[in-house]
């Protein structure tokens, strides 16, 4: 790594535009501005950024606005269409960005969409990186966020001292790599939740307390973070969003598109996409995905209770 460029940049911060300042990003947004980067934020929905002005970000008005005069130029957005949108559609981005900077998609994206951005943003001289993230709205909050980044060594480098401040960054490889290892991690944290639903109603109606069980579970070769947190959701039935099942689909969409490409079968991770989209198409979508226990009660008819969707039980 060139130290050099690390230490100039640290010396001299860039100044950083960040688009979408939701569940995730206005945590993330905070750290930064905290760091002490020259921080303007932008949202579709101004109310939500509006927060971050106390910490010393400037709110801007539009996509445009807050892209002018950036080094660095970060979207956690909801999709790969919202960002091609901002970038090439009706924002129109990508022709105000300068020369040299660099655009940062914390977003989940699609594989293909990340390195078509990738390619349209070279035409202009413009430089990318791809880095998802792993951690939920607590490693946001915390700071904590694991960070999974493709891209070039020399943009990599560039945008280290930035995702460095809002958790744990590897750099896996070129332009998509970071994507891909999101799909990764998507497939392991949905199946995982699937077993941990399964586990608890099985523990239930067998006469043991789930919370008991979870209890005896960690420390154990069960134990995961998934089990620590979202399993404490599903006792407390407490399902106010981190990562909603309507994500876990598109998620799961990415997936199957790259397995058809690569001309794989992923069996596992195909049963566990069914659950997740049946879960979807009950109401449930806008609820967190821990949420995917409520499907599986209902399968075997010990659901007792419903809830609005989007809202905390």
């Amino acid at each position: 790594m060139k130290q050099g460029l690390i230490g100039h940049l640290m010396a001299h911060k860039p100044h950083i535009a960040f688009l979408g300042t939701g569940i995730m990003g206005a945590p993330m947004a905070r750290h930064l501005a905290e760091a002490g980067f020259p921080l303007k934020v932008w949202n579709r929905t101004p109310e939500k950024a509006e927060a971050l002005a106390a910490c010393g970000a400037t709110i801007a008005s539009s996509a445009r606005e807050v892209v002018a005069d950036a080094d660095i130029i970060v979207f956690m957005v909801t999709s790969g269409e919202a960002a091609d949108d901002v970038l090439f559609g009706t924002g129109e981005v990508a022709t105000h960005l300068k020369s040299g900077a660099i655009v940062v998609m914390m977003s989940s994206i699609a594989v293909d969409v990340a390195r078509a951005q990738a390619r349209r943003l070279a035409g202009y001289n413009v430089g990318y990186v791809d880095a998802p993230v792993s951690g939920g709205e607590t490693g946001a909050i915390n700071a904590t966020l694991a960070i999974m980044a493709g891209g070039t060594d020399h943009d990599f480098e560039g945008v280290l001292p930035v995702l460095s401040v809002l958790g744990r960054v590897t750099h896996i490889g070129q332009v998509g790599a970071g994507q891909l290892t999101k799909l990764a991690n998507q497939i392991i944290v949905a199946g995982t939740i699937a077993l941990i639903s399964e586990a608890f109603t099985l523990a239930a109606q067998g006469g043991a307390d789930p919370a008991q069980v979870r209890q005896a579970l960690t420390g154990g070769f069960a134990d995961s973070i998934i089990l620590q947190q979202q399993g404490l959701r599903m006792i407390e039935g407490r399902f106010t969003p981190g990562g909603n099942a309507f994500n876990q689909v598109k998620d799961f969409d990415a997936v199957a598109r790259v397995a058809s490409e690569a001309q794989l079968s992923l069996p596992t991770t195909e049963c566990v996409s069914k659950l997740f989209r049946a879960m979807v198409i009950e109401g449930d979508g806008a609820l967190d995905h821990s949420g995917l226990i409520r499907h599986i009660q209902r399968l075997n008819g010990l659901l007792k209770t419903d809830i609005q969707p989007g809202a905390s039980s």
